[in-house]
């Protein structure tokens, strides 16, 4: 059983323009036109991960967050859509081979984010059940978490206001609830498979050396799906 932090209300708050809903645009369904393979994938990919999230067995009974499919349809979709195809293609491998031998990539992906919030507990209980990193694994793993943590750092200083609504930064901010930016990123990652991993550092790396922000992109299409023209908008409005 794990503990999942529900930061939906987080989300609204960067979201939501007065009254209205989490969920006002889907960037390409509301137009024909605009529908392309790889916000089709990205549509695929958050379904799946939905019918995951939906068998994970929270702490304390379902968690709201469980129920809320606009909130986490706008927030897996944002991150979605900034992969390139072939990155797109191997994490749904996943969440099908995922299906296939009995994981859910959701379930370990929690799971593991609880190695900082709840250690003792997570040694006992979660570790064993979890399929084992390589040491390179990590170390590769650890880069990659480094370079998103000073992008989401540049991202606060830009759009403060957007900065207050998202998650702590690093992992020493943690607590049981309210997790990290760090910790659940280093849950994310540890669920892919080694294939899906190399694809999605690479394209680390071509941000990197293109001199782009990651973090940027996602929260541009998060805002986006909000009603807001772009960043710009979205923090005058907060």
């Amino acid at each position: 059983m794990t503990h999942m932090p529900d930061d939906a209300d987080d989300l609204r708050k960067t979201t939501e323009r007065g009254e209205t809903g989490v969920l006002q645009h889907t960037l390409w369904y509301d137009n024909p036109s605009d529908i392309n393979e790889q916000a089709h994938r990205a549509e695929l990919i958050v379904r799946h991960e939905w019918d995951q999230f939906q068998l994970v067995n929270n702490e304390g009974g379902r968690a709201n967050c469980q129920g809320n499919w606009p909130t986490f349809h706008q927030m897996r979709f944002s991150q979605f859509i900034t992969w390139p195809l072939e990155l797109q293609a191997s994490y749904m491998q996943d969440l099908q081979d995922a299906d296939d031998t009995g994981r859910n990539l959701l379930t370990e992906k929690y799971a593991r984010m609880m190695s900082t919030t709840e250690p003792e507990r997570y040694a006992r209980e979660l570790e064993p059940a979890l399929p084992k990193l390589s040491v390179d694994r990590i170390a590769r793993q650890e880069k990659v978490i480094a370079t998103q943590v000073e992008w989401a750092r540049q991202f606060r200083e830009s759009w403060p206001k957007l900065g207050l609504a998202m998650r702590v930064l690093t992992t020493d901010e943690d607590e049981i609830d309210n997790t990290s930016f760090e910790t659940y990123l280093r849950g994310e990652l540890s669920t892919y498979s080694d294939t899906t991993f190399a694809l999605y550092e690479s394209m680390i790396g071509t941000l990197v050396e293109r001199g782009e922000n990651l973090t940027q992109a996602t929260l541009l299409a998060t805002v986006r799906l909000g009603g807001f023209v772009d960043l710009d908008e979205a923090e005058a409005a907060q």
